[in-house]
């Protein structure tokens, strides 16, 4: 089976799968945090995926939530960046973050460049966590970022890229969005030009093991003719 180098989730539904079970909001993203999130990665190393993407947070979530939520979507990341680090380095598993996270409290910050210091040379794998992240909000940076070096005129579509989050990382393969939403929601908009997507109903804290292997299946049936 050809696995993809690089895989994507879009995990949908992690309040609509608290909601139903009664349960508080921040319990889907609990459960995704500790228990799914973890799970997938090793499942996802197993494989031999080389690269993964997920969209803990996007510019839009960091905006719109509430302080409540907001404040324990920022605890959670917290959890994960003290607790799972460890087991991730052992694994040989490197740590990239992609967003805008210049507004998130100071301990944040530190934690994110320690996590990404510490597993640095890792080879295995690397796991990006995107971050207040938007697709939008990336390429305006980019640009910027050309403009403050000078280069606007010589940007091309070949060498945009240096100029984004990813700069360094391959193209999605395969993108997975849960929760039922078929749309992309601004997700990687730069790079995700040839990327085959996964839509499933399923709700995020129930993506099992078994998900990911039936939508690398689906996508070994895909003919990627990338334009030609």
């Amino acid at each position: 089976m050809n696995i993809p180098v690089h895989v994507a989730i879009i995990p949908d539904g992690n309040r609509r799968w608290a909601r139903a079970k009664k349960l508080p909001d921040v319990e889907g993203h609990r459960v995704s945090a500790e228990k799914v999130l973890p799970n997938i990665i090793e499942t996802m190393s197993k494989a031999g995926v080389k690269c993964f993407t997920f969209w803990a947070l996007s510019t839009e979530n960091a905006k719109k939530r509430s302080k409540e939520e907001y404040n324990n979507l920022l605890g959670l990341m917290k959890f994960f960046l003290k607790r799972r680090v460890k087991d991730l380095h052992t694994n040989n598993i490197r740590i990239r973050i992609i967003g805008n996270c210049e507004s998130f409290p100071k301990d944040i910050q530190e934690l994110v460049a320690k996590a990404m210091d510490t597993t640095k040379d890792n080879t295995d794998m690397t796991v990006i966590f995107g971050i207040n992240y938007g697709g939008r909000d990336e390429i305006l940076r980019g640009m910027k970022k050309a403009a403050a070096e000078g280069k606007m005129d010589e940007l091309t579509v070949d060498n945009f890229g240096q100029y984004l989050d990813t700069k360094d990382i391959p193209d999605p393969d395969l993108i997975i969005r849960t929760g039922g939403e078929k749309r992309v929601s601004g997700f990687m908009l730069w790079q995700s030009e040839y990327a085959e997507y996964a839509f499933m109903d399923k709700l995020f804290p129930d993506f099992t093991a078994q998900d990911f292997h039936d939508c690398v299946e689906t996508f070994n049936e895909t003919n990627r003719r990338f334009g030609r």
